[in-house]
């Protein structure tokens, strides 16, 4: 017996070795660019998510093809007539000329599949009766650039249902901080900021538990930002990178006062800094992805405020974001 607990503490002892030192390969020197920029986001849904139902003006009344088969906001469209569905355009040219269609949509998180009929309005169009939404924009801020690739929010973009919104892409735009309002107690507070859709500097490609991510376009500039390398969050001062004026982020002292292995809320955290919470109150929306520092290496994000005291909010540690 006892010859065998040797046995099987020579294999613990080997693979704690290996994955301490998997670890170590993968994070300990690796360095990346620091972010704290904010940014623009459009993301393009998959499918074409229901915000209403309406009825269509006919030659025989009001009617509402949707309404007839149970379709209520809050679905999503994938396909008709086998026709990808993602746009206002893309459900006019799959009923083209054809009164019969088969829908396919997610209802509750349930995928249906019905045969339906699209009524003409008084224009002679085909029509299902349906306002749609597409995209979703919003402002947030980048957590590092590595390579061509960026990561950014530290959680992800939710749909109305609070599931992870499915996309089918997107694009980051520049973005500037034009001011803000503070967060109270019991009231998020919010950046304010406008970006120019003319001229994308990354493609969105995932959009997942632990962040938004893509790859950044050529014409993006990396000479003027910081590298730094990646660390292990751990209890005690640190600090974020955030933009809450202009374009260029600033540095503000905070606490790590809790660190777990909890989903996308591994570390919570309290904003020391008298100048930000004489401002903004603490976190507020926008500064999702601000990245944490300490003892000069990138060890987190900024993900949520507490609502019931916005000096102190969740992140996520590094390393949940790095893999993705």
């Amino acid at each position: 017996m006892r010859g065998k607990f040797k046995f099987l503490s020579i294999i613990l002892a080997i693979l704690i070795c290996f994955s301490f030192g998997s670890y170590k390969n993968v994070y300990a020197n690796e360095e990346i660019y620091l972010g704290g920029m904010p940014a623009g986001f459009r993301l393009s849904t998959r499918g074409a998510e229901v915000i209403g139902v309406c009825d269509i003006v006919c030659e025989n009344g009001l009617v509402s093809p949707l309404k007839a088969i149970g379709v209520t906001e809050g679905d999503v469209i994938y396909k008709i007539n086998n026709y990808e569905i993602n746009s206002a355009l893309d459900i006019q040219n799959a009923l083209k000329n054809n009164e019969n269609a088969i829908i396919e949509y997610n209802h509750a998180g349930q995928i249906i599949i019905k045969q339906i009929k699209a009524v003409k309005d008084i224009n002679g169009n085909y029509k299902l009766g349906v306002y749609i939404r597409d995209s979703v924009s919003g402002i947030g801020t980048i957590t590092y650039i590595k390579g061509n690739k960026f990561a950014s929010l530290g959680h992800p973009v939710i749909d109305d249902n609070g599931s992870v919104l499915e996309i089918s892409g997107g694009k980051l735009y520049n973005c500037s901080i034009s001011g803000y309002i503070k967060g109270l107690r019991g009231r998020a507070g919010e950046l304010k900021g406008a970006f120019l859709r003319s001229n994308a500097i990354a493609n969105i490609e995932k959009n997942l538990e632990s962040g938004v991510y893509g790859n950044l376009t050529d014409n993006f500039d990396t000479s003027n930002l910081t590298r730094v390398e990646l660390g292990t969050a751990k209890i005690g001062e640190a600090y974020i990178y955030s933009t809450i004026d202009g374009s260029v982020p600033k540095r503000y002292e905070i606490s790590i006062v809790k660190v777990d292995d909890y989903g996308n809320k591994n570390l919570v955290v309290k904003i020391n800094d008298e100048d930000l919470i004489s401002k903004t109150g603490g976190i507020v929306q926008g500064m999702s992805g601000s990245p944490i520092v300490q003892n000069n290496k990138l060890v987190g994000a900024i993900t949520h405020v507490f609502i019931n005291d916005p000096t102190r909010g969740f992140g996520i540690k590094i390393e949940n974001m790095i893999n993705n």
